[in-house]
């Protein structure tokens, strides 16, 4: 029988970048890009740039459909929600206090992304309530490099399937 430590380093199979995305403003639309440089202190072009523990959001692309259905949003964009990586196929809450790779930077992942004031805006009325849980997580960069999309998310300190 496996101990507690052992179920949670287990993953069934590492994920995939389908968006990414920058803020080059506080106000400013996002921008989606095919690829992107992250320095130590995340996205290059980002305003939110800055090195430490919230250097880089990522959001787990499954949730937009919760998203949409808790808000009653039509339709839900990884634009809106204001994130700077959507990752498929690995669940980013599983992977807090621990390292992923994707593209050839390393990202440590360390909590939840909270929503902001601003899904009201984005999503209707209980916009902020529906993105609570599902608003993805905050990470700091440990080794910078480039993402694409497409790239694997892989899990550094954790046993993966495939």
């Amino acid at each position: 029988m496996l101990s507690l430590a052992e179920l949670t380093a287990r993953t069934a199979h590492t994920g995939s970048v389908v968006w990414l995305g920058i803020r080059p403003g506080r106000h400013a639309e996002v921008r989606s890009l095919p690829s992107v440089w992250i320095g130590p202190g995340g996205l290059q072009g980002d305003h939110r740039a800055r090195p430490g523990k919230r250097a880089v959001s990522l959001i787990q692309a499954e949730h937009l459909t919760v998203i949409s259905a808790l808000s009653g949003a039509p339709e839900v964009t990884f634009e809106m929600l204001r994130r700077n990586i959507a990752v498929s196929g690995l669940n980013l809450a599983a992977m807090r206090g621990r390292s992923v790779r994707i593209g050839t930077c390393e990202l440590s992942i360390a909590g939840i992304c909270a929503p902001c004031s601003r899904m009201e805006s984005a999503l209707g009325h209980g916009g902020y309530t529906a993105v609570r849980g599902h608003g993805g997580m905050v990470a700091e960069v440990s080794v910078p490099g480039l993402i694409r999309q497409g790239d694997t998310v892989v899990p550094l300190d954790t046993q993966a399937l495939s």
